[in-house]
């Protein structure tokens, strides 16, 4: 291990490594800046960037910007209580109210330093417990890899929060776009309508581009235009001196509520389909009901902050947990770079740990590198904040437009793709429009052809005993972890019945989240 670590260490020390990384640090920082932009749009906006970068830049890319970019999301939350991802909104009113009694600069630190921690315990997992989920995995065959991928479909419905309906609208378009091509089995051509172009089936990039790119900006761009939240000026109203080493010891008084953010996040990121939305929400949960209510006559809490700025950056780690070692994304970030992945000629799953050594290990030192950076690039973004929140927003949207056609039409030089964009763009708006999740949608055109191929692949093998499903001892373990998954609904209950009657369970349980941004 300590060969392949040395070896890693290496690959990533090259100047223009390095290089990728810092500017995919920055990009990070301003889109989690920037309301309504989350790290699954960073993610998209980095695909056709990763078409001219080696395998290892390009998981760089992606790893470092969707660090950055879920802590940045705390920024607009503590100033303007908009929060920039998802995964800031469970704590975007502790943040706020610290801004408005001067403490900005405190608050931010404090999340900071939280992300770090928790970036590095998600990175320790994934170390340790990727191999050995890894080597389970080798003993799979494609009854194995049928149930890993129905738990993973499964998943992605349960944790979706709202409507359990709904995601399983969107899990069944997700699957219905996947059959679009030839037949797995027979070779016979579905819902091409006599296009040979679409023979290869939807491509999953352009689709992502399309869920998560084009379809945020039409949700800006048709929103009714509303006056400015006043935000909270850091240098009028904040004129805080030793923020650093007043959060240092706040974060060292709440280490119980940090070692339980990290713990939570970890656990919850593992999930396929979850991400560090609900890890988030969870921690933050769990955290309010557990703290200690000394700071309440100040109108925020510092411990459920600690723990879900720490949950959230844990969940980033853990969350390659599923993604490395069986191919399942783990959220859909994860799903993205599985898509980049097999661009480069690099195939997740088990014989990863077998085959490709070298940028397994790298990918641990990435993850490693990315967090360590976190600390002066958030420093930096604590203390230029407003800059970033002035960004002209129609310079932004048009930039976001023209990024996402260009990697689309990229991908196999065909308009086909861009059509695609803009058709899916269009389903992802009214989706969103109506609370329906995309995540469900993005894990149905991943795994769909998994799922189709090793039933196949399982049945034609056994003239269609279909026992073997469900006698195989792995199997078994499988489907009750997949029972336990539909049990989730609840678990969410009984950590509802938890909650302190104060607290609003629409505050610490969103009815909708975008998974895994």
């Amino acid at each position: 291990m300590v060969n392949n670590f040395s070896d890693a260490l290496g690959m990533v020390a090259d100047p223009f490594v390095i290089l990728v990384v810092v500017l995919s640090g920055l990009l990070g920082i301003v889109i989690g800046s920037l309301p309504g932009l989350t790290a699954t749009l960073g993610a998209a906006l980095l695909i056709p960037f990763t078409f001219f970068l080696d395998p290892i830049p390009a998981i760089a890319s992606i790893i470092t910007m969707s660090a950055m970019a879920i802590f940045a999301g705390d920024i607009p939350g503590a100033l303007l209580r908009m929060p920039g991802t998802p995964s800031s909104a469970a704590y975007v009113s502790d943040l706020y109210e610290m801004t408005r009694q001067g403490k900005a600069r405190t608050g931010l630190t404090i999340s900071l330093l939280a992300s770090v921690i928790g970036g590095l315990g998600g990175s320790i997992v994934l170390i340790l417990l990727a191999p050995v989920v890894g080597e389970f995995a080798l003993g799979f065959t494609s009854y194995e890899y049928f149930w890993v991928a129905v738990l993973g479909l499964t998943a992605a419905v349960i944790v979706s929060q709202g409507s359990q309906i709904k995601g399983t609208i969107a899990l069944m378009t997700g699957l219905l776009i996947s059959t679009v091509g030839l037949d797995v089995a027979l070779g016979y051509p579905r819902f091409t309508f006599d296009q040979p172009a679409l023979y290869q089936g939807i491509h999953f990039i352009p689709a992502m581009i399309g869920l998560f790119g084009i379809s945020e900006v039409l949700r800006n761009v048709t929103e009714k235009k509303i006056s400015q939240p006043i935000g909270i000026s850091m240098s009028k109203k904040s004129s805080e001196k030793g923020s650093f080493g007043a959060a240092s010891r706040i974060l060292w008084k709440r280490k119980g509520s940090l070692v339980q953010g990290n713990v939570t996040g970890s656990i919850v990121g593992a999930v396929p389909g979850a991400g560090a939305d609900i890890a988030s929400w969870i921690s933050y949960a769990v955290g309010k009901n557990t703290s200690k209510k000394d700071t309440s006559e100040k109108g925020y809490s510092t411990g459920p902050l600690v723990a879900a700025g720490g949950a959230n950056n844990a969940a980033l780690g853990s969350s390659y947990i599923p993604t490395l070692a069986f191919g399942i994304p783990g959220d859909t970030i994860t799903a993205i770079l599985i898509g980049v992945l097999l661009v480069k000629g690099i195939e997740p799953g088990p014989n990863l740990f077998l085959t490709q050594t070298d940028t397994l290990y790298a990918l641990y030192v990435i993850f490693i590198l990315a967090n360590l950076l976190l600390i002066p690039l958030g420093l930096m973004a604590i203390r230029t904040s407003g800059l970033i929140l002035k960004l002209p927003r129609p310079v932004l949207m048009a930039t976001v437009v023209a990024l996402s056609v260009t990697g689309a039409y990229a991908i196999n030089m065909s308009y086909l793709e861009i059509g695609v964009v803009v058709g899916l763009a269009v389903v992802g708006f009214f989706f969103e429009r109506y609370g329906v999740p995309l995540a469900p949608v993005v894990l149905g055109i991943v795994l769909g052809p998994n799922l189709e191929a090793n039933f196949m692949q399982s049945v034609i093998k056994t003239n269609w005993d279909l026992s073997q499903f469900f006698t195989r001892p792995v199997s078994a373990i499988l489907i009750g972890l997949t029972a336990l998954v539909l049990l989730f609904p609840l678990i969410s209950k009984g950590i509802r019945a938890l909650l302190p009657k104060k607290v609003k369970v629409d505050e610490v349980l969103p009815t909708s989240t975008s998974v895994g941004s």
